[in-house]
């Protein structure tokens, strides 16, 4: 790892020590990028902050210069030709990914920073004196020194130093609340000495000389303070310097220094996820404020913030008191429970002002501060919503800190009109959104012994909105129910509640409204629902209340999951199909291309719509799904139109479920339901023709996975092209991709004259699709001699370009693996890396699970030809767990053990199709020589695992002796003396070929060649970064 520090001069430090970091320009570059905290700065930027806008010729190629040369000192250690780690080329410039805040010292600051405003918000200030005495020490002078005079740098080095003078600040705030008032007074001097305005570093000067005895110092350092502000900015102090001199003069309680809170066990229900808002509203009672407003929706966690408070400030000496406003109680309730527990007394004038000043004076004779919660003012009445702003306003009312919480989605009038009064005080404004999906693992983790996995908490955390109290009956329900198929009962009474507020008009409207999903077309919600200016009352209403939001004019959005899912279920299932049929006629009449969203509400009307129109347009979305590489919704569509179809369209149903399927990874029921395809039209070679090249699914894998299934295929395809009439072409191209691809591993001609005549019609029809396919079976038709890793590269470079430019994406990933296989092979790491992380890519975005099983044995492929052997094996293991039960068996049987081997394991195992050639080679590791010798060996299958088995196959006869087989083994496998063996699979390595190639030399009696191969194998070794193969034993 290299840490950077960028608080004083540049510098880098890695594993053995200090970094050179070369001479000044290289400096400035690396400086440039880690101001841009990771993200890319053009070349061009580059050029003009390096050179002032005034760049000399060349400087491009000088930019790339100096990259090169801190490259070769931030990873030293990297091997040639393999990727940047650290200085990364991202088009159209470079970036430096620093992955971890501790790499750089700046940004291990500024989160020390923020953790630390978290301790002290939560009562932990020992932990936040010495987080910020640490961080502290990492400045070494000013931040970017060296580049103080240059403007990109300018900005930040402003920007640290202002955190820097914050942190000075909070570590001050921090010792005074552990009572080092007197040690912290020298630091606080020199801080206001060097940064006069700032307000902050005064107020905490004057509060540590006051609790050292120093009570005329504090009075005139504030004095000093009003002195200066005016002076300098013509202003008076703010509000927290006022207060603390008012307090200085009373000697006010408040003043003393606040004993750390004890934890309270008391709550019931965990507080997570609501630092940043507790530690406002704690500034808010340390700095003197008198009102604090929190609002947000139902169960956003006001009162258990408000009850979070109260326990610090209980806890830190504060008088504290709860009126909870309800809505048939009493007027001034809430005051009346407040006075009851502060002992107060009831003996109150009967007039309203003179009650307000005496409620103020009865405050301010308590020695402690107060705080006065007042929950739930949306449902106040109009003595308790004015006691609030008259104490508020009242600075005759002492030490006194008022909460008020409210439903942002429920403001009455009363309440508008208190919080305009309420504005001119300038309270701290709290609102409570939804929590981040990072603070729901949290609550969910506070809530349940269960372990989340990130998809459950993805799940809770969109489902509820982030609502804490959704989030916990969520969490609830998963306990039980990890599908989380219904509503929380906890929830539903909730929003039922909520709902019954509404009028019945507007109701009917939201439940029309569920209908037609989380999201909502105005467009399709009014002709359904009827009057357009009934249903926007409705719709505003709802806004109000806070079931819907409204992102723009015309649509509107549910503001939970879960209350869509409430009012849908509520709706009795006649009505529900009856709406699902009028919203399915509405869309189709004003949205006619949202052809998904009319198949969902016919199938959601089941019978009350003919089965045909809804095949129609199941049919048609699972078209558009495909063409958009969504298989696992193509699939979900044509299940629904073979079950509404019959006749000749059936066909075509079943062949759109098995290509779903196939590239969906579920390769075995994709065979079965094809298999029943062809049998059903064996006798119309057109439409059997059409039925078979229907299934233009890629492949990879040169090896069966069903050897009886695929010579029945065959045989139905040549059946079927010798009856084809003429003018079918593409049928025919079609039907001979089938039998290119299904004859994969055959040693005949026939697969590969097949896969040319297809690649010609489909050339000459410019079909891109046809063409892609027919690629596809010539890459298939590749492997009938060792060596032609080339030929594959070319064919997947072309069938890239071709897939790219159409929008083929299934074919775009074929492409890429079969880059990433042909690279492999030779021995070009970088190149293929760049292919898998590209193929990784395109399936995460259209959800392809085969394509991880074949990147993921590549990743542990290159473990092993790097020579991390232990991580290699391990990552085999994983890798083999992907590859079990993704349907494939002619790539699963024997290939882990096999991989093994390659490693130098010798594993008893089931060695399956490989077992001819790998027992020998085993029995001989383990001195069994005999048993080795005596077992018959054939020769390889033609595969991407050919030169693999050759290789085991030449081990044997070394041993042996056996001049006439190794002759022929060293002339099957002398095309393939620049590649690795084995890696051309995507899967396994057996080591350069030319290293076998040595020992088959060697052993013939032909020296100078061996001492080629050997060399050639040292050289593919050494530029792989292998020393495993540095001096390589093929025994």
């Amino acid at each position: 790892m290299v840490r950077f520090r960028v608080l004083g001069p540049l510098g880098a430090v890695g594993g053995r020590g200090p970094l050179d970091l070369k001479g000044p320009r290289h400096r400035a570059v690396l400086a440039r990028l880690l101001v841009a905290r990771g993200r890319v700065v053009p070349v061009t930027r580059l050029i003009d902050d390096l050179w002032d806008d005034d760049a000399p010729d060349g400087a491009l190629g000088a930019v790339q210069t100096f990259v090169g040369a801190l490259r070769k000192a931030l990873e030293p250690d990297r091997p040639p030709r393999a990727p940047a780690r650290l200085l990364v080329t991202v088009p159209p410039g470079y970036a430096l990914r620093a992955g971890e805040a501790d790499e750089v010292d700046a940004w291990r600051f500024e989160a020390a920073v923020g953790e630390a405003a978290r301790s002290l918000a939560a009562g932990r200030p020992a932990e936040a004196k010495a987080l910020l005495d640490d961080v502290l020490d990492l400045w070494r002078g000013p931040a970017y020194a060296e580049f103080a005079d240059r403007p990109w740098a300018h900005g930040e080095a402003a920007r640290l130093d202002e955190v820097r003078l914050l942190a000075v600040e909070r570590r001050a705030e921090a010792a005074l609340a552990l009572g080092a008032a007197a040690e912290s007074v020298p630091d606080l001097r020199a801080h206001v000495t060097a940064h006069p305005l700032r307000e902050d570093g005064r107020r905490l000067l004057a509060l540590a000389l006051y609790r050292t005895g120093r009570q005329g110092e504090a009075l005139a350092t504030l004095r000093q303070s009003r002195d200066v502000l005016r002076a300098e900015l013509g202003v008076d102090p703010g509000h927290a310097l006022r207060r603390l001199e008012t307090d200085i003069l009373a000697q006010s309680p408040a003043l003393a220094p606040e004993p750390p809170p004890e934890p309270s066990s008391a709550r019931s229900t965990p507080f997570v996820g609501r630092a940043d808002e507790l530690a406002e509203l704690v500034r808010a009672a340390r700095t003197g404020r008198r009102l604090a407003l929190v609002s947000g929706t139902a169960g956003a966690g006001k009162t258990a913030l408000a009850e979070e408070l109260a326990a610090r400030l209980a806890a830190a000496g504060w008088a504290t008191a709860w009126g909870t406003c309800a809505e048939d109680a009493p007027a001034a309730w809430p005051w009346t429970r407040m006075a009851e527990a502060l002992a107060l007394g009831d003996d109150l004038p009967a007039g309203r002002f003179e009650r307000h000043r005496a409620i103020a004076a009865a405050l301010a004779r308590r020695e402690q501060p107060v705080l006065l919660v007042f929950d739930d003012l949306h449902r106040a009445d109009d003595d308790t919503l004015a006691l609030v702003t008259s104490l508020a306003a009242d600075p005759d009312a002492g030490r006194v800190l008022i909460v008020g919480t409210y439903r942002s989605t429920e403001i009455s009038a009363a309440l508008t009109g208190a919080l305009g009064r309420a504005a001119r005080t300038e309270p701290a404004r709290v609102h409570l959104g939804g929590l981040t999906e990072a603070r729901v693992r949290d609550l969910v983790e506070a809530v349940t012994d269960r372990a989340p996995t990130d998809a459950d908490v993805r799940a809770i955390h969109t489902r509820s909105g982030g609502n804490p109290f959704f989030v916990r009956e969520l969490t609830r329900l998963w306990e039980t129910d990890p599908a989380l198929s219904t509503v929380p009962a906890g929830v539903r009474d909730v929003l039922r509640h909520r709902l019954a507020q509404l009028s019945d008009t507007a109701r009917t409207h939201l439940r029309q409204a569920s209908v037609l999903g989380q999201e909502v077309d105005l467009d399709v919600l009014v002709p359904l629902a009827g009057d357009e200016d009934v249903v926007l009352d409705s719709v505003e209403s709802a806004l109000l209340a806070g079931f819907l939001v409204e992102p723009d004019a015309d649509r509107l959005r549910f503001a939970h999951a879960l209350v869509q899912e409430t009012l849908y279920d509520d709706i009795a299932h006649a009505r529900r199909a009856r709406w699902h049929a009028a919203a399915a006629d509405v869309v189709e009449r004003v949205r006619p291309d949202d052809v998904e969203a009319v198949a969902h509400h016919l199938l959601r009307a089941g019978n009350r719509v003919a089965a045909a129109r809804t095949a129609h347009h199941t049919r048609a979305a699972a078209e558009r799904a495909e063409r958009r590489s969504a298989p696992h919704q193509a699939a979900r569509w044509w299940r629904e139109t073979l079950a509404r179809t019959g006749g000749p369209d059936r066909l075509d149903a079943v062949m759109g479920l098995v290509r779903a399927l196939a590239v969906t990874g579920d390769l075995d029921q994709a065979r079965r339901h094809r298999a029943r395809a062809v049998a059903e039209v064996a006798g119309d070679p057109v439409l059997t023709a059409r039925t078979i090249g229907s299934f233009d699914v890629p492949a990879i894998w040169t090896t069966n996975d069903d050897e009886a299934l695929s010579a029945d295929l065959v045989d139905a395809a040549e059946r079927a092209l010798d009856a084809l009439p003429p003018g079918h072409d593409a049928e025919r191209a079609r039907l001979l991709v089938t039998i290119a691809m299904e004859r994969r591993a055959d040693t005949g001609r026939r697969g590969r004259d097949a896969a040319l005549e297809a690649e010609a019609v489909a050339r000459e029809l410019d079909d891109p699709a046809l063409l892609a396919l027919a690629l596809n079976g010539r890459f298939l038709q590749t492997c009938h001699r060792a060596g032609l890793a080339p030929d594959r590269a070319r064919i997947g470079a072309e069938l890239l370009d071709l897939a790219a430019r159409h929008g083929l994406v299934t074919f775009e990933v074929l492409a890429h693996l079969i880059l990433v296989q042909s690279h492999a092979a030779l021995a070009d790491l970088a190149a293929a890396d760049r292919h898998a992380a590209a193929a990784d890519a395109l399936a995460e975005r259209h959800d392809l699970p085969l394509v991880g099983v074949f990147t993921t044995w590549y990743a542990a492929l290159r473990l092993a030809v790097t020579g991390r052997r232990d991580e290699a094996r391990a990552a085999y293991r994983a890798a083999a767990s992907r590859l079990s039960g993704a349907g494939m068996p002619g790539v699963e049987r024997g290939i882990l053990p096999l991989a093994l081997l390659g490693l130098g394991d010798v594993p008893d195992a089931d060695w399956g199709p490989y077992e001819p050639w790998a027992r020998p080679v085993v029995l001989l590791a383990r001195g069994e020589r005999a048993e080795a010798l005596a077992a018959v060996v054939p020769d390889s299958p033609h595969d991407l695992l050919f030169e693999v088995r050759t290789c085991l196959h030449a081990v044997v006869a070394v041993e042996a002796g056996d001049r006439p087989t190794m002759a022929r083994l060293y002339d099957r496998l002398l095309p393939a003396a620049g590649e690795l063996a084995g890696a051309g699979s995507g899967l396994v390595a057996f080591g350069p070929t030319a290293h076998h190639l040595a020992a088959l030399a060697a052993a013939l009696g032909r020296p100078g060649q061996a001492a080629g191969h050997r060399r050639r194998a040292r050289r593919i070794a050494a530029a792989l970064g292998a020393p495993q193969w540095t001096g390589f034993d093929v025994t």
